[in-house]
């Protein structure tokens, strides 16, 4: 039974009701032994419940109501940004000449699609301060490969094949080391000061002639800015290096400051994030990326261009580039969705963005602070870390803290992360979100380390009012229940 006392799909079996009603078959019948190996042929028709098409209806809308999302509630992700995506994005993408044509038609029969795109590589370029983007990488991760393998690219193509190491911060995303080790790169950490800012003093020991790129988020992924991000682009590129930055954290510097600007001279860009085309439950995302001059040649193709004669279409002729990266080119459905956010946004609209992300970080930030750990006590930009180190020595985890947030409604914060902050808890409001939403999550907040002194036991049996209650961790590790099982 369900949290509403509705049997399950499979409880409600009957025999003999149908939840489908289709024409009869007015075509000749086929015979399966002719089509597939036997091995490949039912001897027996599947145990599939039989209901109603009213039945199988309620169950699916009962299991979508379950689903979180930035629809449905507030969605404090840190590092991913979950604000809310437009509808007017999805009416765009939906538009017959954008959701109907298909990639290996003609380009002359796809003008709009293709000027939609060159525009938005035009707009990209503009917001990172880099001299050329392709739209190809499908994901953030899947952009940072992409701009290792360029960053890869141009060092052999100097004949400076010894750089192999990839400096990354002690606090950078889990997906900056692994997109090096896939890129045939090895990594090197550095370390963070006492001010959760990159060790100068570390970077120039671990920087040297086989250093092929430091990888950045700036700000970092405790949200703070590296204010000394111009001497480090200095002391990597004195170094022969490039400077990498990961796009995750854009949505705290638009129209505010550029990564060109700062030296960096690869970066990807997450629409799916900054740039609101939906994510989640595993995509689709968009991760494209921004170039340099000096890295243009070895951008994947085919590359997006407007022709002499004003029409649009693909350049192919790219004799040093590292190939294509993705079939045809790019989720282009969330390019249209983050195209649509930056016209209808401005150049105002998207300074707005993080003036009011970083207002909303900072009033929930300082909240907080009286109930929570405060690792780094100093303005913070579009998210900020707490620790419940306070709470630890009570006996409630963060991640009893994250379980008991269910219950008010609420999909938990990023926890555990980054590794270098004990009892992490990384908060994003994202800009979407109205004060009386954040006031309402930080009651919740502060009640949790009101019970964590007063009545531990309720934080460290949550949740208390989710269809599923507390889970066997150990177990559902080792021993995963991945389908329903019908009982004898």
């Amino acid at each position: 039974m369900n949290k509403q006392n509705q049997p399950l799909i499979f409880e409600m079996s009957r025999e003999g009701r149908i939840g489908y009603s289709l024409p009869e078959n007015d075509v000749p019948e086929v015979d399966l032994a002719e089509l597939f190996p036997a091995a490949y042929i039912r001897e027996e028709a599947p145990e599939l419940p039989e209901v109603s098409e009213l039945d199988i209806m309620r169950h699916y809308t009962a299991l979508s109501n379950r689903n979180h999302g930035v629809d449905s509630g507030f969605y404090p992700l840190g590092s991913c940004t979950m604000k809310y995506n437009p509808k007017i994005n999805e009416n765009v993408a939906r538009f017959p000449g954008f959701a109907h044509i298909h990639p290996l038609q003609d380009e002359s029969t796809v003008q709009g699609a293709l000027e939609l795109m060159h525009d938005l590589q035009e707009h990209l370029i503009e917001i990172t301060g880099m001299d050329e983007v392709t739209l190809q990488p499908a994901a953030g991760a899947h952009g940072e490969w992409t701009g290792l393998m360029m960053i890869r690219a141009f060092h052999e193509a100097n004949n400076d094949h010894n750089r192999t190491k990839v400096i990354v911060p002690d606090s950078a995303h889990g997906t900056n080391p692994a997109s090096a080790t896939v890129a045939g790169l090895e990594t090197i950490t550095v370390k963070s000061d006492e001010n959760g800012l990159v060790d100068l003093e570390d970077l120039r020991r671990v920087v040297g002639e086989d250093t092929a790129a430091l990888m950045l988020t700036n700000p970092n992924t405790l949200g703070l800015f590296e204010e000394n991000i111009l001497e480090m682009a200095r002391i990597v590129h004195d170094a022969g290096g490039k400077l990498y930055y990961d796009g995750a954290n854009l949505n705290a510097v638009l129209s505010k400051a550029r990564p060109g600007d700062m030296g960096f001279d690869v970066v990807h860009l997450n629409l799916h994030k900054t740039f609101t085309g939906p994510h989640g439950g595993g995509g689709p995302g968009s991760g494209p990326v921004g170039v340099k001059a000096d890295l243009i040649p070895y951008l994947p193709k085919p590359l997006v261009v407007k022709k002499d004669d004003g029409t649009f279409g693909f350049d192919y002729d790219r004799p040093d580039s590292i190939g294509r990266v993705k079939p045809f080119y790019g989720n282009f459905g969330i390019n249209v969705r983050a195209y649509t956010y930056i016209r209808s946004m401005g150049p105002d609209g998207l300074k707005a963005v993080t003036e009011y992300a970083v207002l909303n970080a900072n009033y929930m930030m300082r909240r907080l602070a009286e109930h929570y750990d405060l690792p780094f006590d100093r303005h913070c930009k579009h998210e900020f870390v707490l620790s419940g180190k306070r709470q630890k020595k009570l006996g409630v985890r963060t991640l009893d803290i994250a379980k008991r947030l269910l219950d008010f409604g609420y999909h938990p914060p990023t926890i555990y992360f980054p590794l270098n902050v004990e009892e992490c808890i990384m908060i994003e409001p994202t800009e979407t979100e109205s004060k009386e939403t954040l006031d309402s999550f930080i009651e919740a907040m502060i009640q949790i380390a009101r019970e964590a002194e007063e009545n531990p036991e309720v934080v460290q049996e949550a949740p208390h009012t989710t269809v599923i209650k507390r889970l066997d961790e150990t177990l559902a590790a080792r021993k995963p229940v991945l389908r329903y099982q019908k009982e004898a």
